[in-house]
């Protein structure tokens, strides 16, 4: 698919978890993988996990920032075009919004929907040129209603079911898949991180999570049909129907 003959992928929040579990098994299709994400260490780990599997470019980049965002599209121009393009970095606040700081609601809307919005802005024209690739905008579960205590992260991920259908739209001659793949509750460090602060992991069923490396299996294979919004699992397919907060309400008894 590209010029250079090398298959490749850009994956955003690589440093952990669902981001770090999409370059794993990306490696299987690719030869090139740029993994972004804060943690120097933790990327240059996954480098040297991968490094028998794949040529793997590491890029220190806090895509809540106009430079940290210019630093990720600069790479993806330079070690690019890329044929997967995973904006799966994200975190959350836990609190009532009017009394949670604003800065870190205005560093959600940054990263879940500025980053994205610019990274598929600079990919897509060579996606275009190539004849094909693929977009995967990682969302949530939430978005299938309106949650307080997450008001602004509930809200940024509509955007990405949004902007991803819409995006399919206009692309629908051009060989580019976009999928907006939501999962529910994921093991991952996701919920221990300090602005999760309050979060009970205790009070969500066992059965409602999931673990890294399937929520990826569902989102990759997914990708060979015309299904924009992906839910990851049975159970949460099931929540996203019927509405989650009645659901969760019935499974804790």
């Amino acid at each position: 698919m590209m010029a250079t003959g090398k298959i490749s992928a850009l994956v955003t929040g690589a440093s952990s978890g669902i981001g770090a579990e999409f370059c794993r098994q990306l490696a299987e299709r690719c030869e090139v993988i740029i993994a972004v994400g804060r943690r120097e260490v933790e990327l240059q780990a996954l480098a040297a996990e991968l490094s028998a599997k794949v040529e793997v470019h590491c890029v220190i980049a806090d895509l809540t920032t106009v430079e940290g965002q210019t630093r990720v599209i600069e790479t993806l121009r330079q070690k690019g075009p890329v044929d997967y393009l995973v904006n799966n970095a994200g975190f959350s606040t836990l609190g009532a919004f009017s009394e949670l700081d604003l800065a870190p609601q205005q560093a959600m809307v940054e990263l879940h929907i500025t980053a994205p919005m610019a990274l598929c802005r600079a990919a897509i024209p060579f996606m275009r040129e190539r004849g094909g690739g693929f977009i995967i905008n990682v969302s949530s579960l939430v978005t299938f209603g309106a949650h307080p205590m997450v008001a602004v992260y509930g809200a940024s991920k509509v955007f990405l079911n949004h902007f991803s259908e819409a995006l399919q739209q206009e692309l629908a001659d051009t060989g580019i898949k976009v999928q907006s793949l939501c999962p529910g509750y994921t093991r991952s460090d996701f919920h221990g991180r300090d602005s999760m602060q309050g979060f009970d992991a205790a009070m969500v069923p066992e059965s409602m999570w999931m673990e890294a490396d399937e929520v990826v299996r569902i989102s990759l294979a997914e990708l060979a049909g015309d299904q924009v919004v992906v839910v990851t699992g049975a159970g949460n397919q099931s929540l996203a129907s019927t509405g989650l907060e009645g659901q969760i309400k019935r499974l804790q008894g």
